[in-house]
């Protein structure tokens, strides 16, 4: 009866978001935020993780397990971090190979994704002024900054994998920028996965312990900005997002003395135009497949948006006055 009961609530639609998030997450490159922003529960995610904290005790020990768990919305929140990590833990190994096989479809698949999600986000600033395009302008900066920059190493210590993952974890939030590029810019992201291979508990309670602490900092000072300052922030965000496709550009070549490693993943080569990857590399640059893939994506974003549009009006209009 209990099944029957989630199958007919929201729940499982919850779980499928979290899905769609865990598997951006996966692709250094691609936001889980992305996908929650256009999916509709953007807002909800920042306000349920922006009221866990020490008052929750309080609360706890005045009210009990279940008004404690209903402040927090904890079935929204359980029910969404569960489809984030099904969807790692089964969809990994299959994106990571789709990624080796056919990156140039891969990556403009992702890249059509990003570039229609920019479109729910500039809908959703109720008002432009000035300092509402200027603060645009500084995301798609920051963006483009930060694509600049190369691979770092930093040793992985307890210290640097609690900073890695609050950093990470703060990134992830933020539609367009990738929490797993973060971690490719600053050198730890095959230490990360070197801890999850080997099963090293120690260095992945460090990470997980820095990724919760940034995950309920962040998300407090996000759900306060969007209640507070929305226009300004939401640009900001759709800046991010539109700088974030020089990123992900689907035809890339290899930099100057990089790895075998590093050539593998796109975010760290450097932009190039089809003709000139089919001329420097003789591969196929998949012209017809990549663009028909980034259509497909674009369609399929605005699908998703009109869905989690409607979803949003109709928990608003079901919400008390």
């Amino acid at each position: 009866m209990k099944l029957l009961d989630f199958l007919k609530s929201r729940y499982l639609g919850v779980v499928a978001r979290g899905m769609a998030m865990g598997a951006a997450d996966v692709v250094p490159g691609v936001s889980g935020g992305t996908i929650a922003f256009i999916t509709g529960i953007y807002q909800e995610l920042l306000d349920s993780l922006s009221r866990i904290g020490p008052h929750c005790i309080t609360i706890l020990r005045r009210h009990g397990v279940v008004v404690a768990w209903q402040y927090i919305n904890g079935s929204f929140l359980l029910a969404l971090f569960s489809g984030v990590l099904l969807s790692i833990f089964s969809l990994a190994r299959l994106i990571g190979h789709l990624l080796h096989t056919y990156p140039i479809v891969v990556w403009a698949f992702f890249f059509g994704l990003v570039l229609a999600s920019a479109v729910p986000i500039l809908r959703s600033i109720p008002r432009w002024s000035l300092s509402v395009v200027l603060f645009l302008l500084i995301g798609i900066a920051t963006a483009v900054v930060i694509s600049e920059l190369r691979p770092g190493q930093i040793p992985a210590t307890p210290l640097t994998l609690f900073l890695s993952g609050a950093l990470a974890i703060c990134a992830m939030i933020l539609p367009g920028i990738s929490g797993a590029f973060i971690l490719l810019l600053i050198g730890i992201y095959p230490r990360v996965l070197a801890a999850v291979h080997e099963m090293q508990l120690l260095n992945l309670l460090c990470f997980a312990a820095g990724a919760a602490t940034g995950l309920l900092l962040f998300s407090r000072l996000l759900s306060w900005l969007m209640h507070n300052y929305i226009a300004r922030t939401l640009a900001f965000l759709a800046g991010i997002l539109l700088g974030s496709l020089k990123i992900i550009w689907p035809w890339k070549l290899p930099l100057a003395g990089s790895g075998d490693a590093v050539n593998k993943l796109a975010p760290l080569m450097s932009n190039t135009s089809p003709s000139n990857f089919t001329a420097e590399t003789g591969n196929s640059a998949y012209l017809g497949a990549a663009i028909a893939a980034a259509v497909v994506a674009m369609a399929l974003v605005l699908v998703v948006d009109s869905l989690g549009r409607n979803y949003r009006e109709g928990k608003s209009c079901a919400s008390p006055q």
